[in-house]
C-alpha cells in the first residue's frame, strides 16, 4: 500500500579501490533506516547504493594488483562491497555500478545535452591534482610537504604529493551558476543540511566559482566524451550522474519522473560536489535539482578520521561478528548526532549494548512475555479500567511515535531513537511500580494484573513497529513472540506512522517463546 508520496534516497556511490570500513557502513545503515521507515509508512520508497568504478586511482590500484581495471573492480564489488549490504542487513532497492551500460549510455546523453545547451567548451588546463581525491585541488587544500616530501606541494587531506597536470580539456561553465546556486540556498534553506554544512557551502560559492574541467585525455578508463572520443569524462561528473541514471534518466522517462528528485546523504568531505557541482550540472541540463543534500559527520577512531591510507579503518564485520548487525545499526545511529562528527570505541559500544539493548529493551521484552505465559497461559489478557499510570504509558507511546516520525523527516535518526526509547525506559519503570508478580498472588487483583500486562504487550507492539527500521532482526523475533501476525499481518506491513495508536493487539492473542534478542557476548580481546 503506497501513499503516492515519493521518497527516493541515495548513499554516495562508494569508490571501491579498497575494502569498506565502518564509516561506509555508517552511511549505508543510516540511509537504509530512513528508507525502511518511509517504506513502512507507505511512501513510494526507493533506496539506491552502488560503486563508482572509473578514474585514475582505479587504474593504479588494478595495475598494482596485476589486473585490468574491470577485473579489479569486479572482484572488489563481488567480494567486499555487495557482501557489506548483507552483513549490515541493508534492504536497498538497487545497486548501481558506473561501469554498467545503463549508466554509461545515459551519462553520454546527459553530457551531450549540456554541451548542446552551450555550457561546455574546450580549453587548456594546468593544475595540481590529487590522485587520492581524484580532484584538482583548490588553494585551500594545498600545503607544503614535510619530511620526505619537503619542497613539494601535498594534499591537505591525503598528505601525499600533488601532480602537476597539463592537458587540453573540456570545461563546464560552473562560474555561470553562482547566482542561481546562491538563490537556491536562499529560497530553500533546507536544501543543504545540517545548517553548518549549508553555511560552509554558501561561503564557498560566495567566494566565486571557477569553471570545472570535466574531461581527461591522458588515460582511457572512463566513459568516452560523446563528441570527442579522445577524451573520457572526469570521474566525479560520471559518478554524480548515477543518481539520475539509476532511476531512468535517458532510458525510462516514466520511471525517472516517478522517482526524481532524490534525497542525497553524503559524508561532509564530498559535500561540495553534491551541493555545488551537482545542482549546477542539473540546472545546465534543464533538470530539477535534488530534494536535499544531507552531510553527516566523520566517524573518528582515537580522535582521527578513519582512513584507508592511515590504516585506521575498522571492517564492519569486526563488530557484527561479535555484537550482530542490529547492535551495529543501533549503536551508530543512536550514539552519534546525525550530521555531526562522532567517535567510535569498543568500550562505548559494549557498554551501550549491555545497558540499552540487553538490559533495557531485551530484558523488558523477555519479562513481559514470560509473565503473560506464566500468569495467563500465554494468552494476552483483556485490559480492565485504565488508571492514570496506564494512560500515561499510552500517551508516552503516542508521543514517541509522533516525535520519531518528525525527527525522521529532519533526518535526525538519533533523535527518533531517543524518542522511541522513552517507551523502553517508561515501561521498565511501570513494571517496577506495578509489581505484576505481587498482583498475581491476589485473586482480587486479577483484572488489574491483566491491564498491566496488556499495557506491556501493547507497548512492545509499538516498539517492534517503531524500531523495525533500525533493528530488523530483533524486532522480527519480538513480533513472532507477540503472536500478532495472524491478527495484524507481517511486521514490515505495519504502518509506522500509526504505531502510536493504542489497542492494536487483540486480547486472547497467543504469545510464543521469545528468542534472546541481545545474547550475552564474548568481548573481543
Amino acid at each position: 500500500m503506497t501513499s503516492g508520496r515519493s521518497f527516493y534516497i541515495t548513499t554516495p556511490i562508494y569508490y571501491p579501490s579498497d575494502v569498506p570500513h565502518i564509516g561506509h557502513g555508517y552511511t549505508t545503515v543510516a540511509v537504509d533506516t530512513l528508507a525502511r521507515w518511509h517504506r513502512q509508512a507507505g511512501d513510494d520508497t526507493w533506496m539506491l547504493t552502488g560503486t563508482d568504478e572509473h578514474g585514475q586511482k582505479m587504474i593504479r590500484a588494478a595495475a598494482a594488483n596485476g589486473a585490468t581495471p574491470q577485473e579489479w573492480v569486479d572482484k572488489l564489488v563481488a567480494e567486499s562491497w555487495q557482501p557489506l549490504l548483507r552483513t549490515l542487513d541493508v534492504a536497498n532497492d538497487d545497486f548501481i555500478r558506473t561501469t554498467q551500460e545503463r549508466h554509461e549510455k545515459s551519462v553520454q546523453l546527459f553530457l551531450q545535452a549540456v554541451y548542446d545547451r552551450g555550457y561546455i567548451y574546450a580549453g587548456e588546463y594546468e593544475a595540481l591534482y590529487c590522485v587520492g581525491c581524484e580532484e584538482f585541488k583548490p588553494e585551500s587544500e594545498i600545503v607544503d610537504g614535510a619530511g620526505p616530501f619537503e619542497g613539494l606541494k601535498v594534499c591537505a587531506i591525503h598528505s601525499k604529493p600533488l601532480e602537476l597536470l597539463q592537458e587540453k580539456n573540456y570545461f563546464f561553465k560552473l562560474s555561470e551558476f553562482q547566482d542561481r546556486l546562491l538563490a537556491l540556498y536562499r529560497e530553500r534553506p533546507d536544501f543543504v543540511q545540517p545548517e553548518s554544512a549549508r553555511n560552509e557551502v554558501v561561503a564557498f560559492v560566495q567566494q566565486g566559482l571557477k569553471d570545472l574541467s570535466i574531461s581527461r585525455s591522458t588515460f582511457d578508463w572512463g566513459i568516452t566524451v560523446p563528441w570527442d572520443e579522445s577524451h573520457v569524462i572526469y570521474v566525479w561528473v560520471d559518478a554524480l550522474l548515477n543518481y539520475a541514471t539509476a532511476v531512468g534518466y535517458g532510458s525510462d522517462t516514466e520511471g525517472f519522473e516517478r522517482r526524481w528528485p532524490a534525497h542525497h546523504v553524503v559524508g561532509k568531505d564530498i559535500l561540495r560536489f553534491h551541493a555545488v557541482i551537482w545542482p549546477a550540472m542539473l540546472m545546465a541540463a534543464g533538470i530539477e535539482v535534488p530534494e536535499n543534500v544531507f552531510a553527516h559527520g566523520w566517524l573518528l577512531v582515537g580522535g582521527e578520521k578513519m582512513s584507508k591510507s592511515k590504516l585506521t579503518g575498522i571492517a564492519p564485520n569486526a563488530i557484527t561478528d561479535v555484537f550482530g548487525s542490529d547492535a551495529y545499526r543501533f549503536y551508530f545511529l543512536s550514539a552519534i548526532a546525525f550530521g555531526q562528527d562522532g567517535s567510535f570505541s569498543w568500550e562505548d559500544l559494549s557498554a551501550r549494548y549491555q545497558a540499552e539493548l540487553a538490559n533495557g529493551f531485551g530484558n523488558l521484552a523477555s519479562r513481559a512475555i514470560a509473565m503473560v505465559g506464566k500468569y495467563f497461559d500465554g494468552a494476552v489478557p483483556e485490559p480492565g479500567a485504565y488508571t492514570e499510570a496506564d494512560l500515561a504509558i499510552q500517551q508516552i507511546v503516542a508521543d514517541a511515535a509522533a516525535h520519531a516520525d518528525a525527527a525522521i523527516d529532519r533526518f535526525r535518526i538519533d533523535e527518533a531513537i531517543r524518542s522511541i526509547w522513552t517507551i523502553v525506559d517508561e515501561l521498565n519503570g511501570y513494571i517496577t511500580l506495578n509489581e505484576p508478580w505481587a498482583l498475581a498472588k491476589d485473586e482480587a487483583q486479577r483484572e488489574r494484573l491483566g491491564t498491566v500486562l496488556y499495557t506491556c504487550v501493547e507497548g512492545l507492539r509499538a516498539l517492534a513497529v517503531l524500531l523495525s527500521p533500525v533493528m530488523p532482526q530483533a524486532t522480527a523475533k519480538l513480533w513472532d513472540a507477540l503472536g500478532v501476525s495472524g491478527a495484524l499481518g507481517a511486521l514490515l506491513e505495519q504502518p509506522v506512522r500509526e504505531a502510536g495508536a493504542w489497542g492494536g493487539v487483540p486480547a486472547g492473542t497467543k504469545t510464543g517463546a521469545l528468542q534472546p534478542l541481545f545474547p550475552r557476548v564474548e568481548q573481543p580481546e
